[in-house]
């Protein structure tokens, strides 16, 4: 099919424009960042960042987020494999309906959760735990991972488990050998959209850590802003802060990212 000049340069024109739209308030945050506080002169202000750090206690609240989405990741991506793996290459009875019992994670919000959750959780005294903040994230994790994960293993051939079979391996052997590295595209993006959730989610922290003892990096800045609602140059830093990690992983995992997401669409 041919393809006219005009055709493909307004092709570019849409996709610079919805372009820019996403990197102006990216590039608005960056450069509010590092622009002058109240009372000091104009300039490049990167200092705005260590006083943000130490004012808002970021280190505790980023150590906090860090313990809480390297359970979270971890056990969601080892479950969802597993999981996804057991629906998406075997037959057994009850597994549509036990299948569309997982899917109820993707239906059933927070919100409507959340509360009695929590006095399940303080009747055991679990709460202003990290088992009782990251635990929801993982079976709300876990309902998409099996989602996502059974996809990726139907759209692979048959005859790899086949193959595999022949020479011996069983289901377990067949699943780390064989078609968890051929996943891993679908792995890691499940790995960056688990991260990111986890990394970003305010409402559990919030609810099942009142005392404040583990307020996660969302929680830190929330309380930074309180405190500074009028220096937006540090609660821009704050902000960058807060966001870096996520944008670092992206950019690390970026290609794999894209094809995971690619090879999701063609399923």
């Amino acid at each position: 099919m041919r393809v006219f000049r005009a055709e493909t340069s307004m092709n570019y024109v849409i996709l610079l424009g919805f372009a820019a739209f996403a990197l102006i308030p990216v590039l608005t945050i960056l450069a509010t960042s590092v622009s002058a506080p109240l009372g000091e002169s104009g300039g490049l202000h990167l200092s705005n960042f260590a006083k943000a750090w130490t004012v808002g206690g970021f280190g505790r609240s980023l150590g906090n987020s860090v313990v809480v989405a390297a359970i979270v990741v971890t056990l969601s991506i080892v479950l969802s494999v597993l999981a996804g793996y057991a629906f998406g290459t075997m037959k057994f009875r009850g597994s549509t309906a036990l299948f569309y019992l997982f899917l109820l994670g993707l239906m059933i919000p927070a919100e409507a959760t959340i509360i009695p959750l929590f006095f399940d959780l303080r009747s055991l005294g679990l709460t202003d735990t990290y088992i009782a903040i990251a635990m929801p994230q993982v079976a709300q994790s876990v309902a998409f991972g099996t989602f996502w994960m059974r996809a990726q293993f139907r759209a692979m051939p048959v005859s790899l488990l086949e193959a595999a079979a022949l020479d011996g391996a069983g289901p377990l052997r067949a699943l780390t050998r064989i078609m968890a590295p051929a996943a891993r595209p679908g792995i890691l993006t499940m790995l960056v959209l688990v991260f990111m959730w986890t990394w970003n989610e305010f409402l559990i922290a919030l609810i099942m850590a009142p005392g404040g003892r583990l307020r996660t990096a969302p929680l830190g800045l929330a309380n930074f802003q309180g405190q500074y609602t009028a220096e937006t140059a540090l609660l821009a830093a704050g902000a960058v802060i807060v966001a870096l990690p996520t944008v670092i992983l992206f950019l690390f995992l970026q290609r794999h990212f894209i094809r995971g997401m690619l090879e999701g669409a063609a399923q």
